[in-house]
């Protein structure tokens, strides 16, 4: 009995704390709301965008090369000697005015052949005055000679004078006629002689002029290789000089870039000595040198020259050449250095200004195409015809119109029709339009 008791009591203790958990769930869940049920929108994207405008743009090539001289001249010994005279500062790398005298050989041989030379045109002068004193004894000698044979003649047909007089006083005849004659000649020779000699004065006084030998422009020496009482041959390279007055630079350049610097060109004249005179002219270059300089970029304007003559087959470039006058007058003190002989150094050439273009970032097309936004602010692809490509830019030659809308910002997935949310990116507008115009 006692054992049922306290299994009824224990039964009777679980009951209370099972209905208090009962009212208190129905306590939390009598104030709260049933849930209720959304409508899900359309998804929109944010995108950034540029608008479509025309505009001026200033087509432009580039390239890379190194800088040369315009001229280079090589001082090459004329005469042979020894080298009795230098210039102070004929050493590589100096800077020397035009017409100053660089070296001297001994001229002391050469002086003495242009000595002899001229000794011996003047001894040609006496013989020629001999020659013609002779020549005038000579023929009174024949006169006189001819007159005693006429005379002897006359006797033997009397046979007053023996015939054998009259032979005798021919042969003399004819040996005056023989001596003359001799003279005549010396004569005819003496001026072939002195147009010999002549020239052999000429040479010496020549070979004389080229023992000291000048500057022929403003240069700086390089490959100097004489030095002070050396012996020199006839031949020899002695040193080169560069010109400093104009310098050149070939620049390799993409033979499609240059195409975009002569599209609405006009055409080239047929006239062959017109296109040579106004090449420049003709094609509009104007080439700009650029030196990385670090952190800074060094400027030179320069001057379109000419074309290379051929074409690279592997790297399908031409060579354009250009040049800039004067260059140790354009020096700039940390600024602009001197351009020198072998800086390597980028070549940005600018064409003529076309007007009225359509100007993209290449980053907005996207194989051929580029994302716009509509009216109802939704994604049209649109198909592009891309004339070319200048840089980041892409210029476009059908397809879009100005004041449409084109999106510039990455957009993964892009289906047509979606609907978007377009903000204005003005500082890439800009940055557009200064590109365009060359002056970024």
């Amino acid at each position: 009995m006692s054992t049922q008791k306290n299994t009824r009591l224990r039964m009777l203790w679980i009951v209370p704390p099972v209905i208090v958990g009962i009212f208190f769930m129905i306590f939390m869940t009598s104030g709260k709301q049933p849930p209720t049920q959304s409508e899900r929108g359309e998804p929109v994207r944010a995108v950034r965008v540029i608008s479509i405008s025309s505009m001026d743009l200033l087509p432009a090539a580039e390239g890379y090369g190194t800088v040369q001289p315009a001229k280079v001249w090589t001082a090459v010994a004329q005469v042979s000697g020894r080298i009795i005279d230098m210039h102070a500062k004929l050493r590589n790398g100096e800077i020397i005015p035009a017409d100053t005298l660089l070296y001297r050989i001994d001229p002391v041989d050469y002086e003495l052949k242009l000595a002899q030379a001229q000794a011996e045109l003047v001894e040609l002068d006496v013989q020629e005055q001999n020659a013609k004193a002779s020549l005038d004894i000579e023929q009174r000698n024949h006169d006189v000679a001819l007159r005693e044979m006429e005379r002897l003649r006359k006797l033997v047909k009397k046979g007053t004078v023996s015939l054998s007089e009259a032979d005798t006083a021919e042969r003399t005849l004819l040996q005056t006629r023989t001596a003359t004659q001799n003279q005549q000649n010396n004569l005819a020779l003496i001026p072939i002689q002195r147009r010999l000699l002549e020239s052999r004065v000429n040479q010496a006084e020549r070979d004389l002029s080229n023992t000291e030998v000048s500057s022929p422009f403003n240069l700086r020496i390089a490959d100097h290789a004489i030095e002070m009482g050396q012996y020199v041959s006839k031949g020899q390279n002695l040193f080169k000089g560069d010109s400093v007055d104009r310098v050149e630079v070939t620049a390799q350049v993409a033979l499609f870039s240059l195409r975009h610097l002569f599209l609405g060109r006009p055409d080239i004249p047929e006239n062959l000595e017109q296109f040579n005179r106004d090449l420049a002219g003709l094609t509009g270059f104007r080439p700009t040198l650029h030196l990385d300089m670090g952190n800074y970029t060094a400027k030179w304007d320069a001057e379109f020259v000419r074309f290379s003559d051929s074409v690279d087959a592997e790297t399908r470039t031409i060579g354009v050449v250009v040049a800039v006058d004067n260059p140790m007058s354009l020096i700039r003190p940390g600024l602009r250095p001197p351009l020198t002989k072998g800086m390597f150094v980028k070549i940005l050439i600018a064409g003529h200004t076309q007007p009225d273009r359509i100007v993209l970032p290449r980053t907005a097309i996207h194989e051929g195409k580029v994302y716009l936004v509509d009216a109802q602010q939704r994604l049209q692809i649109q198909p592009v015809n891309v004339l070319f490509n200048q840089g980041s830019l892409s210029i476009i030659g059908e397809g879009l119109d100005a004041g449409q809308s084109v999106v510039v910002s990455d957009l993964v997935p892009a289906v047509s029709g979606m609907l978007l949310q377009a903000s204005r990116d003005e500082p890439l507008q800009a940055e557009i339009e200064a590109a365009a115009k060359g002056t970024k």
